[in-house]
């Protein structure tokens, strides 16, 4: 008989599985068995499932007393699942030490009592700055890594202005200051006059602080004045040009990190025409990868001309020495809170830290989901 007939033929016979005793009772407790290891096994899976939503805990304990087939059969299925490697798995570490900071810190001590110490000598120089809290942490063939201005930058007579460069930095605070070392450099690259920054009202923090409010600005315009003009507002017959309507003068809608031949051949045309350009937003519209003169030009004004006003500056040499005091009764040591160590700060910043491979995960879809592949995209994000 073939298998088809067969299996007819048995559907045939559903009285054979109500005659008592005989072959029927064994069926009967074959159905049985059957249905309780069926049981069992979607017990045990839903036990595995709950486990792996439960954050890494393990199914033991009281609940295993009375779950033994269950749990025997959820051990089974989880062995048959690749594990990762423990070399992957993040470290079970105490709260407050995931990123290594009293590491940091440890290492860092002997350079900063140093630096300490340099400071308030009277025969220290002009140079005690460059202590070894500067440059003993990177090393390069033994030599310590030196400021990138150095050697980078020319000075010599600045050629007439080819106009006037406006720029609306966005974004917080850091972007904001990234955005201002881009301007100084596109204004080289144009041969511009930079007008004073403007910063973009967020309407998150909604702060009103301008450039002035922030940043020393007679000190930017002094250390830049060999190598970028800087002025504070407009000049009267330039607003004049433009019915002392800033949003008249035309905006150069700029991508991010555009290169610096794009702002040569797009934007230079048009500043010589009017004379005056803008452009907003300004944050990220500069490659990270230019000349090394123009990186030099970034350096400059980030390590140097970009000094926080006097009243900041007071605060925190106020901060600075009431830490200095209080450590002294713990060691040195002190904690540290960043007010912006959030999620989306982390993940456009694409650093990385101690979180192993579930950090990266979680970064990346963050990231995704913020910037759709721009993490991945030639040039940007993590390299």
């Amino acid at each position: 008989m073939s298998l088809a007939g067969a299996g007819a033929a048995a559907l045939r016979k559903p009285a054979t599985w109500r005659r008592p005793g005989g072959r029927g009772v064994a069926r009967r407790r074959v159905a049985v068995a059957a249905l309780l290891l069926a049981l069992a096994y979607a017990g045990g899976l839903l036990m595995f499932l709950l486990d792996e939503r439960l954050s890494g805990g393990s199914v033991g304990g009281a609940a295993a007393g009375g779950l033994g087939p269950m749990v025997t059969v959820a051990s089974s299925v989880r062995r048959r699942r690749p594990l990762p490697s423990p070399a992957d798995a993040p470290p079970h570490a105490q709260p407050g030490s995931v990123y290594r900071s009293h590491l940091v810190f440890e290492r860092l001590l002997p350079a900063m009592r140093d630096d300490a110490t340099l400071a308030s000598s009277l025969s220290a120089s002009a140079s005690w700055r460059r202590t070894m809290l500067m440059t003993s942490h990177y090393q390069n063939s033994g030599d310590p890594w030196m400021p990138c201005v150095n050697g980078r930058l020319t000075r010599s007579e600045l050629p007439p202005s080819n106009g006037y460069l406006m720029i609306e930095a966005n974004g917080g605070l850091n972007q904001q200051r990234l955005s201002v070392c881009d301007a100084v450099a596109v204004a080289s690259l144009l041969n511009a006059t930079l007008v004073i920054p403007t910063f973009h009202l967020n309407s998150v923090w909604r702060d009103p602080s301008k450039f002035g409010d922030i940043f020393d600005e007679d000190h930017f315009i002094e250390t830049l004045k060999e190598h970028v003009r800087v002025v504070k507002k407009l000049p009267e017959d330039v607003l004049l040009r433009f019915n002392h309507n800033i949003s008249s003068i035309p905006n150069m809608r700029t991508k991010a990190y555009s290169s610096p031949n794009h702002y040569v051949q797009n934007v230079l045309p048009k500043l010589l025409e009017l004379g005056a350009v803008r452009i907003a937003p300004f944050s990220n519209r500069l490659a990270q990868s230019v000349p090394l003169n123009i990186q030099a030009l970034r350096c400059l004004v980030n390590y140097h001309a970009l000094r926080f006003a006097e009243p900041i500056r007071i605060l925190s040499d106020e901060l600075v020495g009431r830490m200095t005091k209080k450590s002294l009764l713990t060691g040195g040591k002190y904690v540290s809170v960043h007010l912006r160590f959030e999620e989306d700060m982390v993940a456009f910043s694409c650093c990385t830290y101690d979180g192993g491979w579930r950090e990266k995960t979680e970064m990346d879809n963050a990231r995704e989901r913020s910037w759709r592949g721009w993490h991945d995209a030639k040039g940007h994000g993590i390299r």
